[in-house]
């Protein structure tokens, strides 16, 4: 009674306090803020909520204040973020925003955000600034996605008017995703604390209740003691539930929170009814709320202990970047921050430590253990010349590398981004799983009520109690956890083989691919191209050829360019000795230019036909038996007249037969194709040992490379293309699931779906047993979630499940669903 006196006194103190005019809480009557807004005196229960109430006024945005109806309790605006002018600098920029030039994009994550009026108060001051080209606000999230012009606008000004109109924003990264992750964990334990703390002294009250207190003198002080322990329970470690229930409500939409909320919010406001009014009939249930609240509260911590550790692969890769490295400037060693370095820098990596960026050796030879990004068991011998990637473990031998790409460029930056977007994307039957959801919710809510009052002639507690154990029950947190937590473990279990998924769509689409298309070079054979042999006509002198040819070539980034050019170094041949003008490439055929004042055409013999160049009969037989070798036969033509020819070879990968082979077996059609000659192709698939059963397609340009894709999907096909060139990258497009090797060119990674790291072909069919184990999973998840429902569902409006254990089973659902998706295997 005291307690009601209480909150009545309260009531009537608060009645007679006049509300902020911004924040809508009580002003206190010795407080003097406030102002003239629009010919109104308003009060303000703070300097802050007045300068931004002004700001908002000032800026034509007053429209907000109609939008929370005064009734949105927004609380003081947070104070501005320390050191704004930092996130100016072009280094600590990097860290968090995408973009090249002038537009740049970023992520904030935004405190203060309570409501739709928020969001539109956000977006509406962004969209008034000059160089802010776009905002968009998250409001489940709390992010704002900022698209802007740096050259006009400094971020730090976007920063100051967030803060000017009452938010506080700071750049959103990894690294405050893992501090956010971390303090989420913290309040889910207070909050499970709390809950659990009350279940232990509840179970005393319930004890007391149940052996005789409900009918003696002490009825009313056991019942307004479990009052006290359920209310704060409810208000606090219940508050999660409360909060996604009406924000969900708000927006007109049935959260998984909404069941939760009803089911507690309905038992405890009974009991309190029976508790405060004195009723002598009916009996109190607020054990009942305690503890199926704190059962609730253990099983979604541990959804979210399962669900970060998925994430983990994102935050595994991070961790393998140093933070400084070892540059030699001006003939002397230096540490510096890895953001600092440069491309072309050289950086010593000492034996034990990792490798800080991504270049060749220059100096030194050591073995390099890549396992964590390739997923290859075995350290790899480098020595000068050799790639390495940042993040691989250095062996015992110190080695000195020239940098190829800045920090956010490197291979490792690139494929945590690959995780973390995969890991946030959505899979087309996860769609339909969240469209469900709603409707679910719903359903759980009808039957709820047709179980309420099919039981009510029994009474009020029986059918509260029935009615509460079906909403309880019916959580359909399982269904909507069975695609995310099946992507997520994927996506994290492929990174660890060295696979790195774009999408969950992708992977769905691969589960079902028909058809894999093989680019040769590359991705069949291992892309290291090495001239065998050089043949020159009519003595034609073979030192001036190779130069000329190098010449040309080094202008080109094809994998035979780059073999002509290693060919005339190791030759003593110099291709920067002759300047090359106007150079010319015409892709799939061949390249030319002016070297000298003569004129050089290098490529196939088509190539050197379209240009009217009649080439010599010796070549051309030289070249065809040397097809048939699987060595391909590069023509060049100085002044219009065939001089000579160049033998290129490339060796099958080893685990090629086997992969091929493998794919074949499983039912799969396969297709080699390739822009090299059709006596070269057959040659190769010749090697595979798989007869007539791989189509070969050859002498393919790129843009006959994506029709064949095209003709492939018309005929009924899902079809995968794997290639690793720019040639490659239509082909990768056009295909349902584009597969790139992790060392190909860029355009071809960054056209693909799925990036295979290392050169092992065999992770085309590690990919696919993946992609097929999580669909799989998510298949086997929504069939737990169902099938639970239509078991336990039937039992709770029978009245055989009480709401205790109705709370045991709904996040047995949810832990089964992550146990099954943990079940995803790579073969």
């Amino acid at each position: 009674m005291l307690f009601i006196l209480f909150i009545l006194s309260r009531k009537l103190l608060m009645d007679k306090t006049e509300d902020c005019f911004h924040c809508c809480l009580p002003v206190s009557p010795s407080s003097n803020y406030t102002a003239i807004i629009e010919d109104t005196p308003r009060k303000f229960c703070c300097d802050g909520c007045k300068t931004v109430c002004i700001t908002i006024y000032e800026a034509g945005l007053g429209g907000f204040y109609q939008r929370t109806n005064g009734k949105t309790p927004l609380a003081p605006p947070p104070p501005p973020p320390a050191n704004i002018p930092v996130y100016d600098l072009e280094d600590v920029q990097e860290e968090f925003t995408v973009g090249h030039g002038q537009l740049k994009e970023a992520q904030l994550l935004v405190e203060g955000i309570h409501c739709a009026a928020c969001v539109w108060l956000i977006e509406r001051a962004m969209a008034k600034m000059v160089g802010v080209e776009s905002a968009e606000v998250n409001l489940s999230s709390k992010k704002l996605r900022l698209k802007w012009n740096h050259e006009i606008t400094k971020l730090s000004a976007v920063l100051n008017r967030l803060s000017e109109i009452g938010y506080a924003a700071i750049p959103y990264t990894g690294k405050k995703l893992e501090e956010a992750l971390k303090k989420q964990k913290r309040a889910s334990l207070f909050r499970i604390g709390f809950a659990g703390f009350a279940a232990m002294n509840m179970m005393w009250v319930s004890i007391a209740l149940w052996t005789g207190a409900a009918w003696d003198e002490y009825r009313n002080f056991f019942h307004y003691t479990g009052f006290a322990l359920a209310t704060p329970t409810l208000f606090f470690s219940g508050l999660p539930f409360l909060k996604g229930a009406w924000s969900g409500l708000k927006r007109l939409r049935l959260t998984m929170d909404t069941p939760i909320a009803i089911g507690a919010s309905a038992t405890y406001l009974y009991s309190s009814y029976i508790t405060l009014m004195g009723k002598t009939v009916g009996e109190v249930y607020f054990d009942t709320v305690v503890i199926f609240l704190f059962i609730i509260l253990v099983g979604r911590h541990l959804e979210m202990i399962s669900g970060n550790k998925a994430l983990e692969a994102t935050f595994r890769l991070m961790e393998l970047q140093p933070k400084s490295a070892n540059v030699v400037k001006d003939g002397k060693e230096e540490m510096v921050y890895i953001r600092a370095v440069q491309p072309n820098d050289l950086v010593i990596i000492r034996p034990g430590e990792r490798v800080s960026v991504d270049g060749s050796v220059m100096e030194g030879e050591s073995q390099v253990d890549e396992s964590i990004i390739t997923g290859e068991s075995h350290p790899i011998h480098k020595r000068i010349g050799d790639k390495v990637v940042a993040g691989s473990l250095n062996g015992n031998g110190s080695i000195t590398v020239r940098v190829h790409a800045r920090l956010k460029d490197t291979f490792l930056a690139k494929m945590a981004h690959l995780i973390e977007k995969a890991q946030a994307s959505k899979a087309p039957i996860q769609r339909v799983s969240d469209r469900i959801v709603p409707y679910f919710v719903g359903a759980t809510l009808v039957l709820a009520t047709v179980t309420f009052f099919y039981w009510l002639p029994d009474g009020m507690e029986t059918a509260l109690m029935t009615a509460t154990a079906v909403l309880i029950i019916t959580c359909p947190c399982a269904l909507g956890l069975a695609t995310p937590m099946a992507v997520t473990w994927a996506a994290g279990l492929g990174a660890q083989h060295g696979i790195f998924i774009k999408s969950g769509e992708a992977l769905e689409r691969l589960a079902k691919a028909t058809h894999f298309a093989f680019d040769k070079t590359g991705a069949i054979t291992q892309g290291a191209m090495k001239v065998v042999k050089m043949k020159t006509a009519n003595g034609y002198d073979e030192e001036t050829l190779l130069k000329k040819a190098a010449s040309v070539e080094k202008y080109s980034e094809h994998t035979i360019a780059r073999a002509i050019g290693e060919f005339a170094k190791e030759n003593g041949q110099d291709e920067t000795k002759f300047a090359c003008e106007q150079f010319m490439a015409k892709s799939g055929l061949g390249v030319q230019g002016i070297v000298s004042d003569t004129e050089v055409i290098i490529g196939s013999l088509e190539f050197l036909d379209s240009h009217g160049i009649i080439t010599d009969e010796t070549l051309i037989q030289e070249a065809e038996c040397d097809e048939q070798q699987a060595v391909t036969s590069i023509f060049v033509a100085v002044n219009g007249k065939a001089v000579g020819l160049l033998g290129v070879a490339d060796g099958i990968r080893d685990d090629a037969p086997k992969t091929v082979e493998g794919l074949l077996s499983e039912g799969l059609h396969l297709s080699l194709v390739t822009g090299d000659r059709e006596r070269v192709a057959h040659a190769v698939a010749k090697k595979l040992g798989v007869g007539e059963r791989l189509a070969v397609k050859a002498e393919m340009k790129p843009e006959d490379k994506e029709r064949e894709i095209f003709q492939l999907q018309e005929k009924g096909n899902v079809v995968a293309m794997v290639g690793d060139g720019v040639n490659d990258a239509p082909a990768i497009i056009r295909a349902d699931i584009g597969i790139a090797m992790g060392a190909g060119a860029d355009v071809s990674v960054g056209s693909a779906d799925i990036v295979l790291s290392g050169d092992k072909l065999y992770r085309v069919r590690q990919t696919l047993d993946l992609s097929r184990s999580a669909l799989k999973k998510i298949r086997q998840n929504i069939t737990i979630s169902i099938g639970y429902n239509l078991v336990l569902v039937p039992l709770a409006m029978a009245g055989f499940v009480t709401p205790v254990l109705a709370a045991l089973a709904m996040p047995v659902s949810s832990l089964m669903v992550i146990a099954n998706a943990s079940r995803i295997r790579i073969e």
